[in-house]
């Protein structure tokens, strides 16, 4: 006797793989949904911790704002300050200069031989006018001045020589132009 299974057996092992598909499919789907909650949950968390620290750094920044502005004005007045000192330091530097100047030109005159008539000095140039017995008293007198610490040696120039009488005699009359500087060891130190 031939035994017929009616039972579609294919059809259901087929239905409950299709089902079994189904469920797995709408679990991961649910899975995939929770795990966006959690991490949407989670970002919303870190992100409600942010605000809440930008509004107490917030809160403290309004706090100190007139502290801010204190500090700057007072950096401000830190600058102004450090440039009158400068202006100071220089004006003194300049003022000691001059009199390095006149002692060292008064300490070059031969007194015998030639005689400074006038002395101007503005800024680093130095302008000297006299009168000297001969030629070779003024370019002894300018080659000293070209060895001192405060001359810069290459701007020593005779700018005008010429021939005078005074008290009958024939003297020279001259015209020198220089400039000057503080020698090196004595130069402001930079801050």
């Amino acid at each position: 006797m031939l035994r017929i299974n009616l039972l579609p057996i294919r059809q259901l092992q087929k239905r409950a793989a299709a089902v079994n598909r189904l469920v797995l499919s709408v679990l991961c789907i649910c899975g995939v949904i929770l795990l966006l909650v959690v991490v949407s949950t989670i970002q919303s968390s870190i992100a409600n911790n942010i605000r809440s620290d930008i509004d107490a750094l917030n809160s403290i920044k309004k706090k100190n704002a007139p502290i801010l502005t204190e500090i700057k004005s007072l950096e401000k007045k830190k600058k102004e300050l450090q440039r009158r000192i400068s202006v100071i330091e220089k004006l003194k530097k300049s003022s000691s200069l001059t009199v390095r100047i006149m002692d060292q030109v008064a300490d070059l005159v031969d007194n015998e031989r030639m005689w400074i008539t006038s002395f101007q000095q503005r800024g680093s140039s130095l302008s000297l006018q006299g009168i000297a017995l001969d030629n070779r008293s003024i370019a002894d007198f300018m080659k000293a001045l070209e060895k001192s610490p405060y001359i810069n040696s290459e701007s020593v120039n005779l700018s005008n020589s010429t021939l005078r009488r005074v008290a009958n005699r024939s003297l020279k009359s001259f015209l020198l132009s220089c400039s000057v500087r503080l020698p090196q060891d004595e130069q402001p130190k930079k801050k």
